[in-house]
């Protein structure tokens, strides 16, 4: 317990920093995987081939490649530099916006045909049908899977560690210049993520229940 109360500003800021990260990345990966998985089922086929070429690139592409290009590959291309924090919220955001884009076209796949015949019946262009009928039910079928994309991207975030990112998977590092035991710190950082994957499944089961459709 000395090794948390001693260093609970260390914890503190890294653990911070670490729901920043998720906060941000999560938002932005929610709203182009959205784009991408509903391209990947529209019915133009240069969007359906750019959402599959996107999906097949960045997931299988390693996450620490992922943030190597945009910490170090990114400022060789002489665009507007961004720092090392902003690299990862944009590295983090595009390679789970891939996972996002195949959980949701699950989902879309899930909806009955019927739907969307209906909705055309009734005068709805493509993109109304998608938004006003096929989304909202796509969502409710895939929030288990989508909540353990979120839970890997708060997971991931340790991997910004590695491109000089103060938040919770440098907090060792940090610690052992202090001569704190490496074991100890391991430890607490363990429980931390635990308690905060506990509260995301929290939220996954009350989400279920608010959004439970009757049958």
């Amino acid at each position: 317990m000395s090794t948390l109360l001693n260093n609970l500003d260390v914890f503190t800021t890294g653990f911070r920093n670490t729901i920043i990260l998720f906060l941000v990345s999560g938002l932005f990966a929610l709203i182009l995987g959205t784009i991408i998985g509903t391209m990947r089922v529209s019915p133009v086929p240069a969007m359906r081939g750019f959402g599959t070429l996107y999906v097949n690139v960045v997931r299988n592409t390693p996450l620490t490649l992922v943030l190597f290009f945009f910490a170090f590959g990114y400022p060789k291309l002489g665009l507007p530099e961004i720092d090392f924090t902003t690299a990862a919220i944009v590295g983090l955001s595009l390679y789970t916006a891939s996972y996002v884009a195949e959980v949701l076209r699950s989902g879309i796949n899930t909806v009955p045909v019927g739907q969307a015949e209906a909705a055309r019946a009734i005068g709805l262009p493509f993109l109304q049908t998608l938004t006003l009928v096929i989304l909202p039910q796509a969502f409710r079928s895939v929030l288990p899977p989508l909540f353990s994309v979120l839970i890997a991207l708060l997971k991931n975030t340790t991997v910004a560690a590695g491109f000089s990112v103060a938040e919770a998977g440098s907090i060792r590092a940090f610690l052992a210049e202090r001569g704190e035991p490496g074991m100890i710190v391991l430890l607490w950082v363990a429980l931390i993520f635990v308690i905060l994957v506990l509260i995301l499944a929290q939220l996954q089961r009350y989400f279920e229940k608010k959004w439970k459709v009757a049958r």
